[in-house]
């Protein structure tokens, strides 16, 4: 994926989306259109971090919110691996009044895109800290140039950025008994390894989303079918590398792959060689979400790898697309991150304690398509979003292979795996 990265498309911008595929057909849909460049959507999140470091991990330093109380008897500085959600150990301090925040194209709006659509102004009302610095960008690429800890005070990264984080001590630590809502989380998506290491706790999940496999006409065996022909859409991603991996866990047995984001250089080999097995002018790489859209509406493809999202707005505008209900599949979450060099660690986990509470996250969650964390978000405007992601469903969410980052020491398992850098190296290498 290159710099710009899959873009997000603004649910919100898609009021009329009832009969967009139809409009696609007839190309009366552009993205300046319905689909605004601005990027943002739900659709599709930016999946493409900068390459790991180099030099020797060092370990996150903390940026600690000042105490209005003493901690009570039995209060924790963190959640352990049984008991994610401790009771609070303290109050959150007076806040600085001013907060820098660094997300993603669609992930905080403020009503200068449309108006209403604004959950910064009632964070900066409740809580006195004024969001003076909002930079939002269109990949993880971007992200990762981007972020230095004393230039912002709370992050958003996707999976494959957070760990890097983590490892370079960009963030600290939370104390998740500081945020009303965390216990409100499922703990599926609480314990992500992207979020955690070991008993510390490194991010607060945010929106998440599936990558399944959509098709017209005939159903296919399983998600190996999205290889076995050129006229295919595919996430222009190097994580797109383990929805293969995932695929062939099934029909490889003897490759011997557990989790699909941890590969070793014999595994990696093989999911490169299936998706570049039938690579053709036919394939569609997909960026933006409208890609994929045009692409299903047009007949150009029969199969692709997308989001629910996308399955949502098909079934709306009365097209033939649906989408493989059986199968297991890769998913994501991003999450909010408190920067090691926090300026304002006070209004840092005011905003951390917002965002993770039903108000906020059904208002993103609405404007982007993506699934909320906070399960208590589902109802009113981001209903549809939630049934469309089969939220509150276990059955459905353990099907799900949430993302990490792939690192050379198998995710702390032990072994010899390939890295991020490596995944990102034969991408390029495939798609280019």
């Amino acid at each position: 994926m290159g710099s710009d990265g899959p873009r997000r498309t603004r649910r919100g911008a898609l009021a009329g989306g009832l009969a967009l595929a139809a409009c696609v057909a007839a190309g009366t849909v552009t993205s300046a259109g319905s689909m605004t460049s601005a990027g943002t959507a739900g659709a599709a999140p930016a999946r493409n971090a900068a390459p790991a470091s180099t030099g020797s991990p060092s370990p996150a330093s903390t940026a600690t919110p000042g105490r209005d109380v003493t901690p009570g008897p039995g209060a924790t500085g963190g959640p352990d691996d049984r008991s994610p959600s401790p009771k609070p150990s303290a109050s959150i301090g007076k806040g600085e009044g001013v907060l820098r925040v660094l997300t993603f194209q669609g992930h905080v709006e403020y009503g200068t895109t449309l108006t209403g659509v604004d959950w910064v102004s009632s964070f900066e009302n409740g809580t006195g800290c004024r969001v003076v610095r909002l930079d939002r960008v269109r990949s993880a690429e971007e992200m990762a140039a981007k972020f230095r800890p004393g230039s912002y005070d709370v992050v958003s990264p996707p999976p494959e950025l957070a760990g890097q984080l983590v490892a370079e001590g960009k963030v600290a630590p939370i104390d998740t008994g500081l945020l009303t809502s965390y216990k409100d989380v499922p703990e599926r998506l609480r314990e992500l390894p992207s979020t955690r290491r070991g008993k510390e706790v490194f991010g607060v999940p945010y929106l998440w989303s599936a990558d399944e496999v959509l098709y017209r006409g005939e159903r296919p065996k399983g998600p190996q079918d999205l290889y076995d022909d050129e006229r295919v859409a595919i996430k222009d991603t190097p994580m797109s590398l383990a929805g293969a991996a995932l695929a062939l866990r099934e029909t490889r047995p003897d490759l011997k792959i557990d989790d699909p984001f941890q590969l070793t250089p014999e595994q990696l080999d093989a999911a490169v060689e299936l998706v570049s097995r039938h690579d053709g002018p036919g394939r569609v790489y997909w960026r933006d979400s409208l890609d994929v859209i045009r692409a299903f509406a047009t007949d150009r493809v029969r199969l692709g790898g997308a989001l629910p999202y996308h399955a949502d707005l098909f079934a709306r505008a009365g097209r033939p697309v649906k989408a493989l209900d059986d199968a297991p599949m890769t998913g994501w979450a991003d999450s909010w991150m408190l920067s090691s060099g926090a300026a304002s660690p006070n209004c840092a986990y005011r905003w951390l304690d917002w965002i993770t509470s039903p108000k906020a996250q059904r208002a993103a969650a609405a404007w982007t398509g993506l699934a909320p964390a906070n399960s208590k978000a589902c109802g009113g405007e981001a209903r549809r979003v939630c049934d469309a992601h089969h939220a509150g469903d276990a059955a459905w969410l353990k099907r799900v292979f949430f993302a990490v980052r792939p690192s050379k020491d198998c995710g702390g398992a032990g072994g010899e795996c390939t890295d991020y850098t490596d995944w990102t190296k034969r991408w390029k290498d495939l798609v280019e």
